[in-house]
């Protein structure tokens, strides 16, 4: 290069970028975060819709914590949990074959092995919808009959609404109030059995009831008897059959309970023969 008539010679040098060159001793490394994508389901989850509830798995631990130690500071503590909807979350984690699996149980009366197929899992989910299904069905069958008595003798027939709500009273009530009875007896004799496991065990055994009140249809008043006869045994069977062998440890009155809780089967057939099926004209 030419500066002030002179030449100035200039070092070949690497002139060809303005950003320095990195030594090659040094390494620049960059570091990634795990991804926290999860497998689906996860590994954890337990039951078949929700993994961080479990029934209890002590029988008479009826209203237990999450079998998981997941904290719930925000849920309410001790019996005020028990007017959570989340604390009936998981007697309701079962699916088709789960209740379908048990109402064919409860069709096999002396087959004694309900207790320990639901002592892990009892469900309300079955029962309730037994209930509900057995409320209208009785209600409407009853309508139907009292209805073509009427026609069948020319007179004029009215539909009682009370059928609907007096049955709802009835199947709710039994299925409710019968097990918390039986729980509080056993609990006295030091027998005790979970609160849940009774709704489940009494809950499946009304379901004989609805193939019996859909038979009943038929206008022969002997027909009936046996059908609700029939019914109200095998219902009656199986609860007493089931609750056998956990009622023998309350002592010497086992026999007694277990007769008493036969009879109340049977009471309930009855009354639904003499309440829904007794045609007065």
């Amino acid at each position: 290069m030419m500066s002030g008539g002179g030449y100035t010679s200039i070092d070949n040098q690497n002139v060809s970028g303005s950003v320095p060159a990195v030594s090659g001793s040094e390494h620049v490394s960059v570091k990634f975060t795990d991804s926290n994508l999860q497998t689906f389901p996860p590994a954890e989850a337990r039951g078949k819709i929700t993994g961080g509830f479990r029934p209890p798995s002590d029988a008479d631990d009826t209203f237990s914590k999450p079998a998981n130690g997941s904290s719930e500071e925000s849920q309410p503590s001790g019996w005020m949990r028990n007017f959570m909807i989340a604390a009936y979350k998981p007697y309701f984690d079962v699916d088709t074959s789960d209740v379908l699996g048990r109402i064919k149980e409860s069709l096999f009366p002396f087959k004694v092995s309900f207790m320990e197929t639901t002592a892990s899992n009892p469900d309300l989910y079955g029962p309730f919808w037994i209930c509900t299904t057995l409320i209208f069905v009785a209600a409407s069958i009853g309508t139907f009959v009292t209805y073509l008595a009427h026609k069948f003798q020319k007179k004029e027939w009215d539909y009682d609404i009370n059928l609907v709500t007096w049955s709802a009273g009835l199947f709710y009530g039994y299925v409710t109030l019968v097990p918390l009875g039986l729980y509080i007896v056993l609990k006295y004799f030091s027998a005790p059995l979970g609160l849940v496991q009774l709704w489940c065990l009494y809950g499946y055994s009304l379901f004989i009831f609805i193939p019996a009140l859909c038979l009943s249809i038929v206008p022969v008043e002997i027909f009936r008897w046996v059908i609700v006869g029939i019914a109200g045994f095998m219902s009656a069977c199986f609860v007493s059959l089931n609750l056998r062998s956990h009622i023998s440890s309350a002592g010497e009155r086992w026999f007694l309970i277990v007769v008493g809780i036969f009879l109340l089967q049977l009471g309930l057939a009855v009354i639904l023969k003499f309440y829904f099926f007794t045609v007065t004209v």
